[in-house]
C-alpha cells in the first residue's frame, strides 16, 4: 500500500511550492504599487515646486482671415488702415465748398400804432427804414473743374453777392448762373480752372439701407462729417412742404442740419447720391436729400438757359374713390379741375374723366401721375387711356412748360 503514500506526498509539495510562487508574486505586487505611489507623489511635489515652461501655439490661419485685397471690399477693421469713412472724406473734401451769401433787405416801416408811439414819445417823424444788409452760409459742391458748383436754391436766393471759400483755403467771388426753386437747385460759378470735383454717382439706384455720408457745414462747423444710411427712396417733396411739385427726394438718419444745405450725400465709394436739402426740426434724423440725377438734369438747363423748364399737363387729379359691384375700388385718379387754355383742354379733357394709364403705365393716385409728368420733358406728348361715363377714350395729351406763376 506503499504507492498511494507516494502520492499525496508529491501533491502537498506542488501545493507548497504554488503557494510560495503565490506569495513571491503577491509581495512584488505590493512593492510595485509602493514604488508608483511614491513616483507619483514625488512628481506631484515637483509639478508644485518647480515652475513649468509655457509655450504658445500659433493660431490656425483659417480662424482669423486678414482682410481680402478686393475693390469691393469698402470697410477694413485694422487699427494700421483708415476706415472707408475716412477715406471717403479725404477723397471729397477739397471739392466741398462754404458758400457765404450777403443779400440786402429793406427793414420794415413802422406799422400804424408803432407810428403814433414813436411820435408820442419822441415828438417828431418816424425815421424812414432803412436797408441792412443780412448774411447766411450753406453748402455746394464742385461738379466739374472749371467751376461750375450745385447747391440749394434757398441758400443763395435774392443774393447780392456769393463768396466761395475752399478747403485749402482759397476764396473766390461767385456768380449765380441760375435758381429753380421747384427742385431747389442752383447753380454757381467761379472763375477758376483745375478745380477738384465730386465723381457722381447715380440716384436712380439708390436702395433704403445703403450708407450715406454727408459733408457740409452745419450751423458754422466747417466740413462737419456725419454718417448713417438711406432710410428710405421717393419721399414726396410735396407732401413735406419742400415742393409745391412732386419730387421724388432722398430720406436719410445722417445727420443734417442748417448750414448743411446744398452739400453732397455721398455713397460708400464716395459719389453723390444727392444734394443735402432739409430736414424736420422736431424730430430726430429725419433729412432729405434732392436724387443726384434730378439735381444734373436741372443744373445743366441752369447752366444753359439760365433757367429750368418743368413739364405741365394742366389738370388737377385725386384718387378715384368709385365702387365696383364687388365693393372693390375701382383703379385710376379722377380729374378735379383742367386748366383754362392748358393743353389738356385743347385735348379735350374733363372734369370727372377717369385717367387709368399714362404711356401703358397703369396710375392710381396723383403722385404716380405726377412722377410720370416730370420724368417726360417739355414739348413731349403723353398717351392717356380715359374712362367718361363707361366709355373707355384714348388721348394724346403734348406737354407744356409750367407757367412761372404756377
Amino acid at each position: 500500500m506503499n504507492p498511494p503514500k507516494q502520492s499525496n506526498s508529491q501533491n502537498s509539495t506542488v501545493v507548497v511550492k504554488d503557494i510560495n510562487l503565490i506569495s513571491k508574486l503577491s509581495l512584488l505586487a505590493c512593492f510595485s504599487v509602493v514604488l508608483i505611489g511614491f513616483f507619483s507623489s514625488y512628481a506631484r511635489y515637483l509639478s508644485r515646486n518647480i515652475p513649468t515652461p509655457v509655450t504658445t501655439s500659433p493660431i490656425p490661419s483659417k480662424v482669423i482671415q486678414e482682410p481680402e485685397n478686393q475693390s469691393n471690399r469698402l470697410l477694413l477693421p485694422n487699427v494700421d488702415s483708415k476706415n472707408f469713412i475716412a477715406k471717403v472724406v479725404e477723397q471729397v473734401q477739397p471739392a466741398v465748398v462754404d458758400i457765404n451769401i450777403a443779400r440786402t433787405v429793406q427793414a420794415q416801416p413802422l406799422n400804424a400804432s408803432e407810428l403814433r408811439l414813436y411820435q408820442w414819445f419822441f415828438g417828431e417823424m418816424a425815421p424812414q427804414p432803412q436797408e441792412k444788409v443780412v448774411r447766411s452760409s450753406g453748402s455746394g459742391f464742385v461738379i466739374n473743374p472749371d467751376g461750375h458748383i450745385i447747391t440749394n436754391a434757398h441758400v443763395v436766393k435774392d443774393a447780392d453777392k456769393v463768396t466761395v471759400s475752399f478747403f485749402d483755403g482759397r476764396t473766390f467771388e461767385g456768380k449765380v448762373l441760375g435758381v429753380d426753386f421747384i427742385t431747389d437747385i442752383a447753380v454757381v460759378k467761379i472763375s477758376a480752372t483745375n478745380l477738384p470735383s465730386v465723381k457722381l454717382g447715380s440716384s436712380d439706384t439708390v436702395q433704403p439701407g445703403e450708407w450715406a455720408i454727408a459733408i457740409g457745414n452745419p450751423l458754422g462747423f466747417q466740413r462737419t462729417v456725419s454718417v448713417g444710411i438711406v432710410s428710405g427712396i421717393n419721399r414726396s417733396a410735396k407732401q413735406l412742404n419742400i415742393s409745391e411739385r412732386h419730387v421724388g427726394i432722398i430720406q436719410t438718419d445722417a445727420a443734417i442740419n442748417p448750414g448743411n444745405s446744398g452739400g453732397p450725400l455721398l455713397d460708400a465709394k464716395g459719389k453723390v447720391i444727392g444734394v443735402n436739402t432739409a430736414f424736420i426740426p422736431d424730430a430726430q434724423n429725419l433729412g432729405f436729400a434732392i436724387p443726384i440725377n434730378t439735381a444734373l438734369k436741372i443744373a445743366r438747363e441752369l447752366i444753359s438757359q439760365g433757367k429750368a423748364e418743368h413739364p405741365y399737363l394742366g389738370i388737377e387729379v385725386k384718387t378715384n374713390n368709385n365702387r365696383n359691384i364687388f365693393g372693390m375700388r375701382e383703379q385710376g385718379v379722377t380729374i378735379i379741375h383742367v386748366a383754362p387754355g392748358s393743353s389738356s383742354q385743347k385735348a379735350g379733357l374733363q372734369v370727372k374723366d377717369i385717367i387709368k394709364q399714362i404711356n401703358n403705365q397703369t396710375v392710381n393716385t396723383p403722385d404716380e401721375v405726377l412722377r410720370l409728368i416730370e420724368s417726360s420733358s417739355v414739348g413731349s406728348s403723353l398717351h392717356l387711356q380715359l374712362q367718361r361715363k363707361g366709355r373707355t377714350l384714348q388721348v394724346k395729351v403734348k406737354l407744356d412748360c409750367l407757367p412761372t406763376s404756377s
